[in-house]
């Protein structure tokens, strides 16, 4: 880090300390005219893209992944803590799929995902508007699948969310 002052690139870090959950505040004192000066490090993040329906590339925005979330929960009983972390697993997952690019659908899937297993109203909204049903027929054709998917546990003699013990 080159001094602001005298241009020397030898400096000792006095204090250090987190500005924010990317970026870390640091104290520096200068080796050669003893001044102090303040630098900041920030986690640079690759940007991912997404690629919409119509072909067009934005970069990924968290935001909008919980502001989707938020519409779909919309007079659910389901908690802003659970969103978050939904959100969070969901950016993580992009971030970490080590792609440059990834198509707005498997966001889309990421979210049903998740909110499959958190709340079904929210995920029917969601999916109404995600898959855009056509007509009636296919919106119950989802829900049908849904009652399916419900359904198998209770047939091999589990609870839904409950796990078949292996000698039984």
């Amino acid at each position: 880090m080159k001094c602001l002052y005298c241009d020397c690139t030898e400096s000792k870090v006095i204090d250090s300390r987190s500005a924010d959950d990317r970026t870390i505040r640091r104290r520096r004192e200068c080796m050669n005219c003893g001044r102090r000066f303040t630098t900041y490090e920030t986690i640079e993040v690759t940007p991912v893209l997404v690629v919409k329906n119509n072909g067009t590339r934005q970069a990924f925005n968290a935001e909008k992944v919980r502001n989707g979330i938020i519409k779909s929960c919309e007079k659910r009983p389901v908690p802003m803590a659970v969103i978050d972390d939904m959100v969070t697993d969901i950016s993580k997952q992009v971030y970490n799929s080590m792609e440059s690019e990834v198509t707005s659908k498997q966001i889309g899937e990421m979210v049903m995902e998740r909110l499959k297993k958190v709340d079904e109203v929210a995920y029917v909204r969601y999916a109404s508007v995600y898959r855009s049903f056509k007509d009636i027929s296919s919106f119950l054709a989802e829900l049908k699948d849904m009652m399916k998917e419900r359904e198998e546990p209770r047939k091999h003699g589990k609870k839904s969310g409950e796990e078949k013990p292996e000698n039984a």
